[in-house]
């Protein structure tokens, strides 16, 4: 599956740093508002061990590891919500992302300057939310009238769409984002299709100097945490800079650069899972002579569903899923070794996937 991650925040917090880091894509990143107008987009290569210890044991002639895009958007202003800053545009962009990582900046530097004048993530974190919040409560407002103008008929699904965009309005203009609007699935239905900003899930990134990254923060950073617990949000603390020059290093030097820093594992790699977990996701694995590839699925993702992530004919003719835990394929060193163990399982239509089976789709079309 396609996953589609924006990258947000004021100006010159260190999104486009960011975002170079984690695609190497090359973004402009410029000490002044607004350097990046139109999304930049990257497509990143999952980190995950895993693939590379099935790849040696099956012998596999290629790798090929699952991916996040990720779209860099530019800086939001205040009053983004009425056009200020070429708003209109940026936010429409959000709009097309399956989760945010709202990016704030955590350290302090004269040398870069700061829209308001000051670092304060506090201000900065509510300018941005209450922007995004204006214009979903714009886009209810419309759908509200409409319901309302429908329901005067007297039909009934018409009367029942105008009550709930009347208490979603509501639950908007209380200061509450659409993402915590309690409503069954038959309720959801009902305005899923607006694309409220507010509704996407949301993960913080406190950007902070490399000083402050073996400590995990400072206190602007505990500022940060105390919103993201309040929200039920993550906060995965980085050092833009020092990710940019992670990016730019061999595979082989990188873990001497991050022991320098008192790091075991880079920012991106913990961005990549976190946004995994906001969004419920899980890696499974083909592997083969020919190639091993890890691929994404939702959790609760029944087995023809993640056949279709591979191919459409295997989920249009799927027979059975022949599946090998992650533990026992290394435990035991290769496919034949877990059958002649029996310790590979065969599973039907209804099985959901784990994270880290390793699969075998057999199917007829």
């Amino acid at each position: 599956m396609g996953l589609q991650v924006g990258i947000v925040g004021l100006p010159n917090v260190g999104k486009s740093t960011l975002f170079n880091a984690v695609s190497a894509a090359g973004a402009e990143a410029a000490n002044y508002p607004f350097a990046t107008i139109e999304p930049n987009v990257g497509v990143v290569a999952v980190p995950d061990v895993r693939l590379d210890t099935l790849a040696r044991l099956a012998s596999s002639a290629r790798v090929v590891p699952t991916s996040v895009e990720f779209l860099d958007i530019a800086g939001l202003v205040k009053g983004a919500s009425r056009g200020e800053g070429l708003g209109n545009q940026f936010l429409s962009h959000i709009r097309e992302v399956d989760a945010v990582v709202h990016v704030v900046r955590c350290f302090d530097d004269p040398d870069v300057v700061h829209v308001d004048g000051s670092v304060d993530p506090v201000r900065d974190i509510e300018v941005i939310e209450t922007e995004l919040l204006l214009a979903d409560v714009a886009t209810v407002e419309k759908r509200v009238d409409r319901a309302r103008r429908a329901a005067r008929t007297g039909d009934k699904a018409a009367v029942r769409e105008a009550d709930v965009v009347a208490g979603l309005l509501a639950h908007l203009e209380s200061g509450a984002p659409a993402r915590t609007f309690t409503a069954d699935e038959e309720e959801r239905a009902v305005y899923r299709d607006l694309g409220l900003l507010t509704a996407k899930p949301v993960l913080f990134a406190a950007n902070v100097g490399e000083g402050d990254l073996a400590a995990g923060g400072n206190d602007h950073v505990e500022a940060v945490r105390k919103i993201a617990e309040a929200q039920g949000s993550e906060v995965v603390v980085l050092a833009a800079e020092a990710e940019a020059q992670i990016a730019e290093l061999p595979p082989d030097e990188r873990s001497e650069f991050l022991a320098d820093l008192g790091l075991e594992r880079s920012g991106l790699d913990k961005l990549i899972t976190a946004a995994y977990r906001l969004l419920g996701l899980l890696t499974f694995f083909t592997a083969g002579p020919k190639e091993a590839r890890a691929w994404t699925v939702r959790r609760g993702t029944k087995a023809p569903r993640a056949a279709g992530e591979i191919h459409s004919d295997i989920e249009r003719g799927f027979i059975r899923a022949e599946v090998i835990a992650y533990d026992d394929y290394v435990a035991l060193g290769s496919e034949q070794a877990v059958r002649d163990a029996g310790k590979l399982r065969v599973e039907g239509k209804d099985y959901l996937l784990r994270d880290g089976d390793v699969v075998h789709f057999r199917f007829n079309v």
